[in-house]
């Protein structure tokens, strides 16, 4: 069984496959190299035939996560490496993550930094997504949305059934393993222009990865994230009895209505405590 498997989503990524095959297999020359093609029309399985490498096809596109969690079951070695299709990652950067796990860290991620970010923009969102991630888990967290990691897979495959379709599976794996007591490492590395075109769309993906920001505080500690919304909601009720109690003499609805939210938002938040700590048990 080769000791390392690596897997590469891709759609629609032939030329940026057809120079990073070569430079992968010159780099791991007895490693697992699987293409996890999601849906191409392009010449993909074309270039995987040419660098006698294994790709999987789907007949349609299925999300980035879902050609992770393919190639994650489809692999055999021991260690998985994910990196991206599209030409970012240097195949050079393996071994170095792969020091990490040898030092005793369950995964290792290459952590990007400002110069690699594709755009102002998606700097801005992952310095939030980093920051909230550090104050929620107690964990430097370099990179939280990096797709380029390595990690032991017994423990990566513990969380295949966490990992959404799409583009979040980064987010949801870290989380996942600082929250199990899984050791995380970061490893900072420097990421090319990719190749192409990126299949992120502002406007369409906008909203999706807004919702990444409430998914990090769900997946780790629900109650991180319930609790303070509950002590807003009962200081705006408290404010507002005193201000119309000074005006009015009296309680109005308003103020018996947030203290009811922060009553339902707290208990929510104990629910999902109870949920979350369910969802990470695992059986032997």
């Amino acid at each position: 069984m080769p000791r390392l498997s690596i897997i590469l989503p891709a759609k629609n990524e032939a030329p940026a496959l057809a120079g990073l095959l070569p430079r992968l297999r010159a780099s791991q020359p007895v490693a697992e190299i699987i293409v996890v093609d999601d849906g191409s029309t392009d010449d993909t399985r074309a270039i995987c035939a040419q660098n006698s490498v294994q790709c999987l096809s789907s007949p349609y596109s299925m999300g980035n996560g879902a050609a992770i969690k393919r190639g994650a079951r489809a692999a055999t070695g021991e260690i998985l490496v994910f990196m991206d299709g599209d030409g970012q990652h240097d195949p050079a950067d393996i071994a170095r993550l792969l020091e990490k796990l040898d030092q005793g860290y369950d995964m290792a991620v290459g952590a990007r930094d400002w110069g690699s970010q594709a755009g102002v923009g998606r700097g801005i969102a992952n310095t939030l997504y980093n920051w909230l991630a550090s104050r929620m888990t107690g964990h430097d967290v370099a990179d939280l949305t990096s797709g380029f990691r390595v990690v032991k897979a017994k423990r990566f495959r513990e969380f295949l059934y966490l990992l959404p379709n799409g583009f979040s599976y980064p987010t949801t794996s870290t989380m996942a393993f600082f929250r199990s007591a899984y050791p995380v490492a970061y490893v900072p590395i420097k990421a090319a222009q990719r190749v192409g075109k990126s299949h992120i769309k502002p406007l369409r993906d906008g909203l999706r990865f807004l919702l990444i920001i409430f998914k990090i505080a769900t997946l780790y500690s629900p109650l991180k994230l319930f609790v303070p919304a509950s002590a807003i909601f009962f200081v705006l009720g408290c404010l507002n009895y005193a201000w119309t109690f000074l005006r009015e003499g009296r309680l109005t609805n308003m103020s018996t209505l947030m203290w009811s939210a922060a009553v339902i938002v707290f208990l929510i938040g104990l629910v999902s405590e109870q949920i979350t700590a369910l969802t990470y048990r695992h059986d032997e």
